[in-house]
Order: structure tokens, then C-alpha cells, then sequence
């Protein structure tokens, strides 16, 4: 009786407790072309409705999720379960976040960052 009473008290405690959500951390691809910085994330099985792209202050945060998808049949075995992706970059001055561009696409995130126009490259004309 005693250890009924204890595991009762102890889901009790567990229901009280907050639940955390744990996040994997992305794989990601970062490169330069010469008026933009491309990022590139790795978001398996994450759709459109499921991802959430901000940017608060000079941090840009990337939150993807996995939904757990219905089954047919009877379960046999069961690898695969929700997942939520998590990944936050830190942004440089240089990049316009108001011309910001962002699409998923066979589980690529590819986001655009174009930089602004005073550090784009460009070319002087020397003259005569």
C-alpha cells in the first residue's frame, strides 16, 4: 500500500512539473554569393505549417516541427516520432533583414540574407 501510495504521489509530481520541449540542432549550410548570404537547414519531414522563421533584435531564430504522422494498421515497429529543430544565428549589421526571403522544399530550409547596399561589392570606373 505504501508503494501505491508513493507512485501516485510521484505522477502527481510529474503532472505538476512543466513539461520542456528538447530540440535537435539542425545541420546547416552557410555560404556567400555576391549580394547575399544563403543559409541552408537541414529540416527532415518539417513542413510550411510546422516551421517558424523570426527575427528579434540581431538574432535570427529558426524553429521547425515534425508532427507525428498517423498510422495504418497495427504497429510493429516505430522509429521515427515528432521532432522539433531549434537553431538561433546571430545576424551582422551589414545584412537588410527587411528584404529577408525564406522557402522549404524537400526538407531544405533555404533562407535568403541579402546584404545591404553599402557592403554589396561594386565596381569603380576609372576615367581619363
Amino acid at each position: 500500500m505504501t508503494t501505491l501510495a508513493k507512485t501516485d504521489q510521484q505522477q502527481q509530481q510529474r503532472k505538476q512539473q512543466p513539461q520542456v520541449e528538447t530540440f535537435i540542432t539542425p545541420p546547416t549550410n552557410i555560404r556567400e554569393v555576391k549580394e547575399a548570404y544563403i543559409l541552408e537547414v537541414e529540416m527532415a519531414g518539417v513542413s510550411k505549417q510546422g516551421l517558424d522563421v523570426t527575427v528579434e533584435g540581431n538574432e535570427l531564430i529558426i524553429i521547425g516541427r515534425r508532427s507525428d504522422s498517423p498510422m495504418q494498421g497495427v504497429p510493429l515497429i516505430r522509429e521515427s516520432r515528432p521532432v522539433a529543430y531549434r537553431r538561433v544565428f546571430e545576424l551582422d549589421p551589414s545584412i537588410d533583414t527587411s528584404k529577408m526571403a525564406a522557402k522549404i522544399e524537400q526538407g531544405i530550409l533555404t533562407i535568403t540574407l541579402p546584404k545591404t547596399e553599402r557592403v554589396q561589392p561594386r565596381k569603380i570606373e576609372v576615367t581619363d
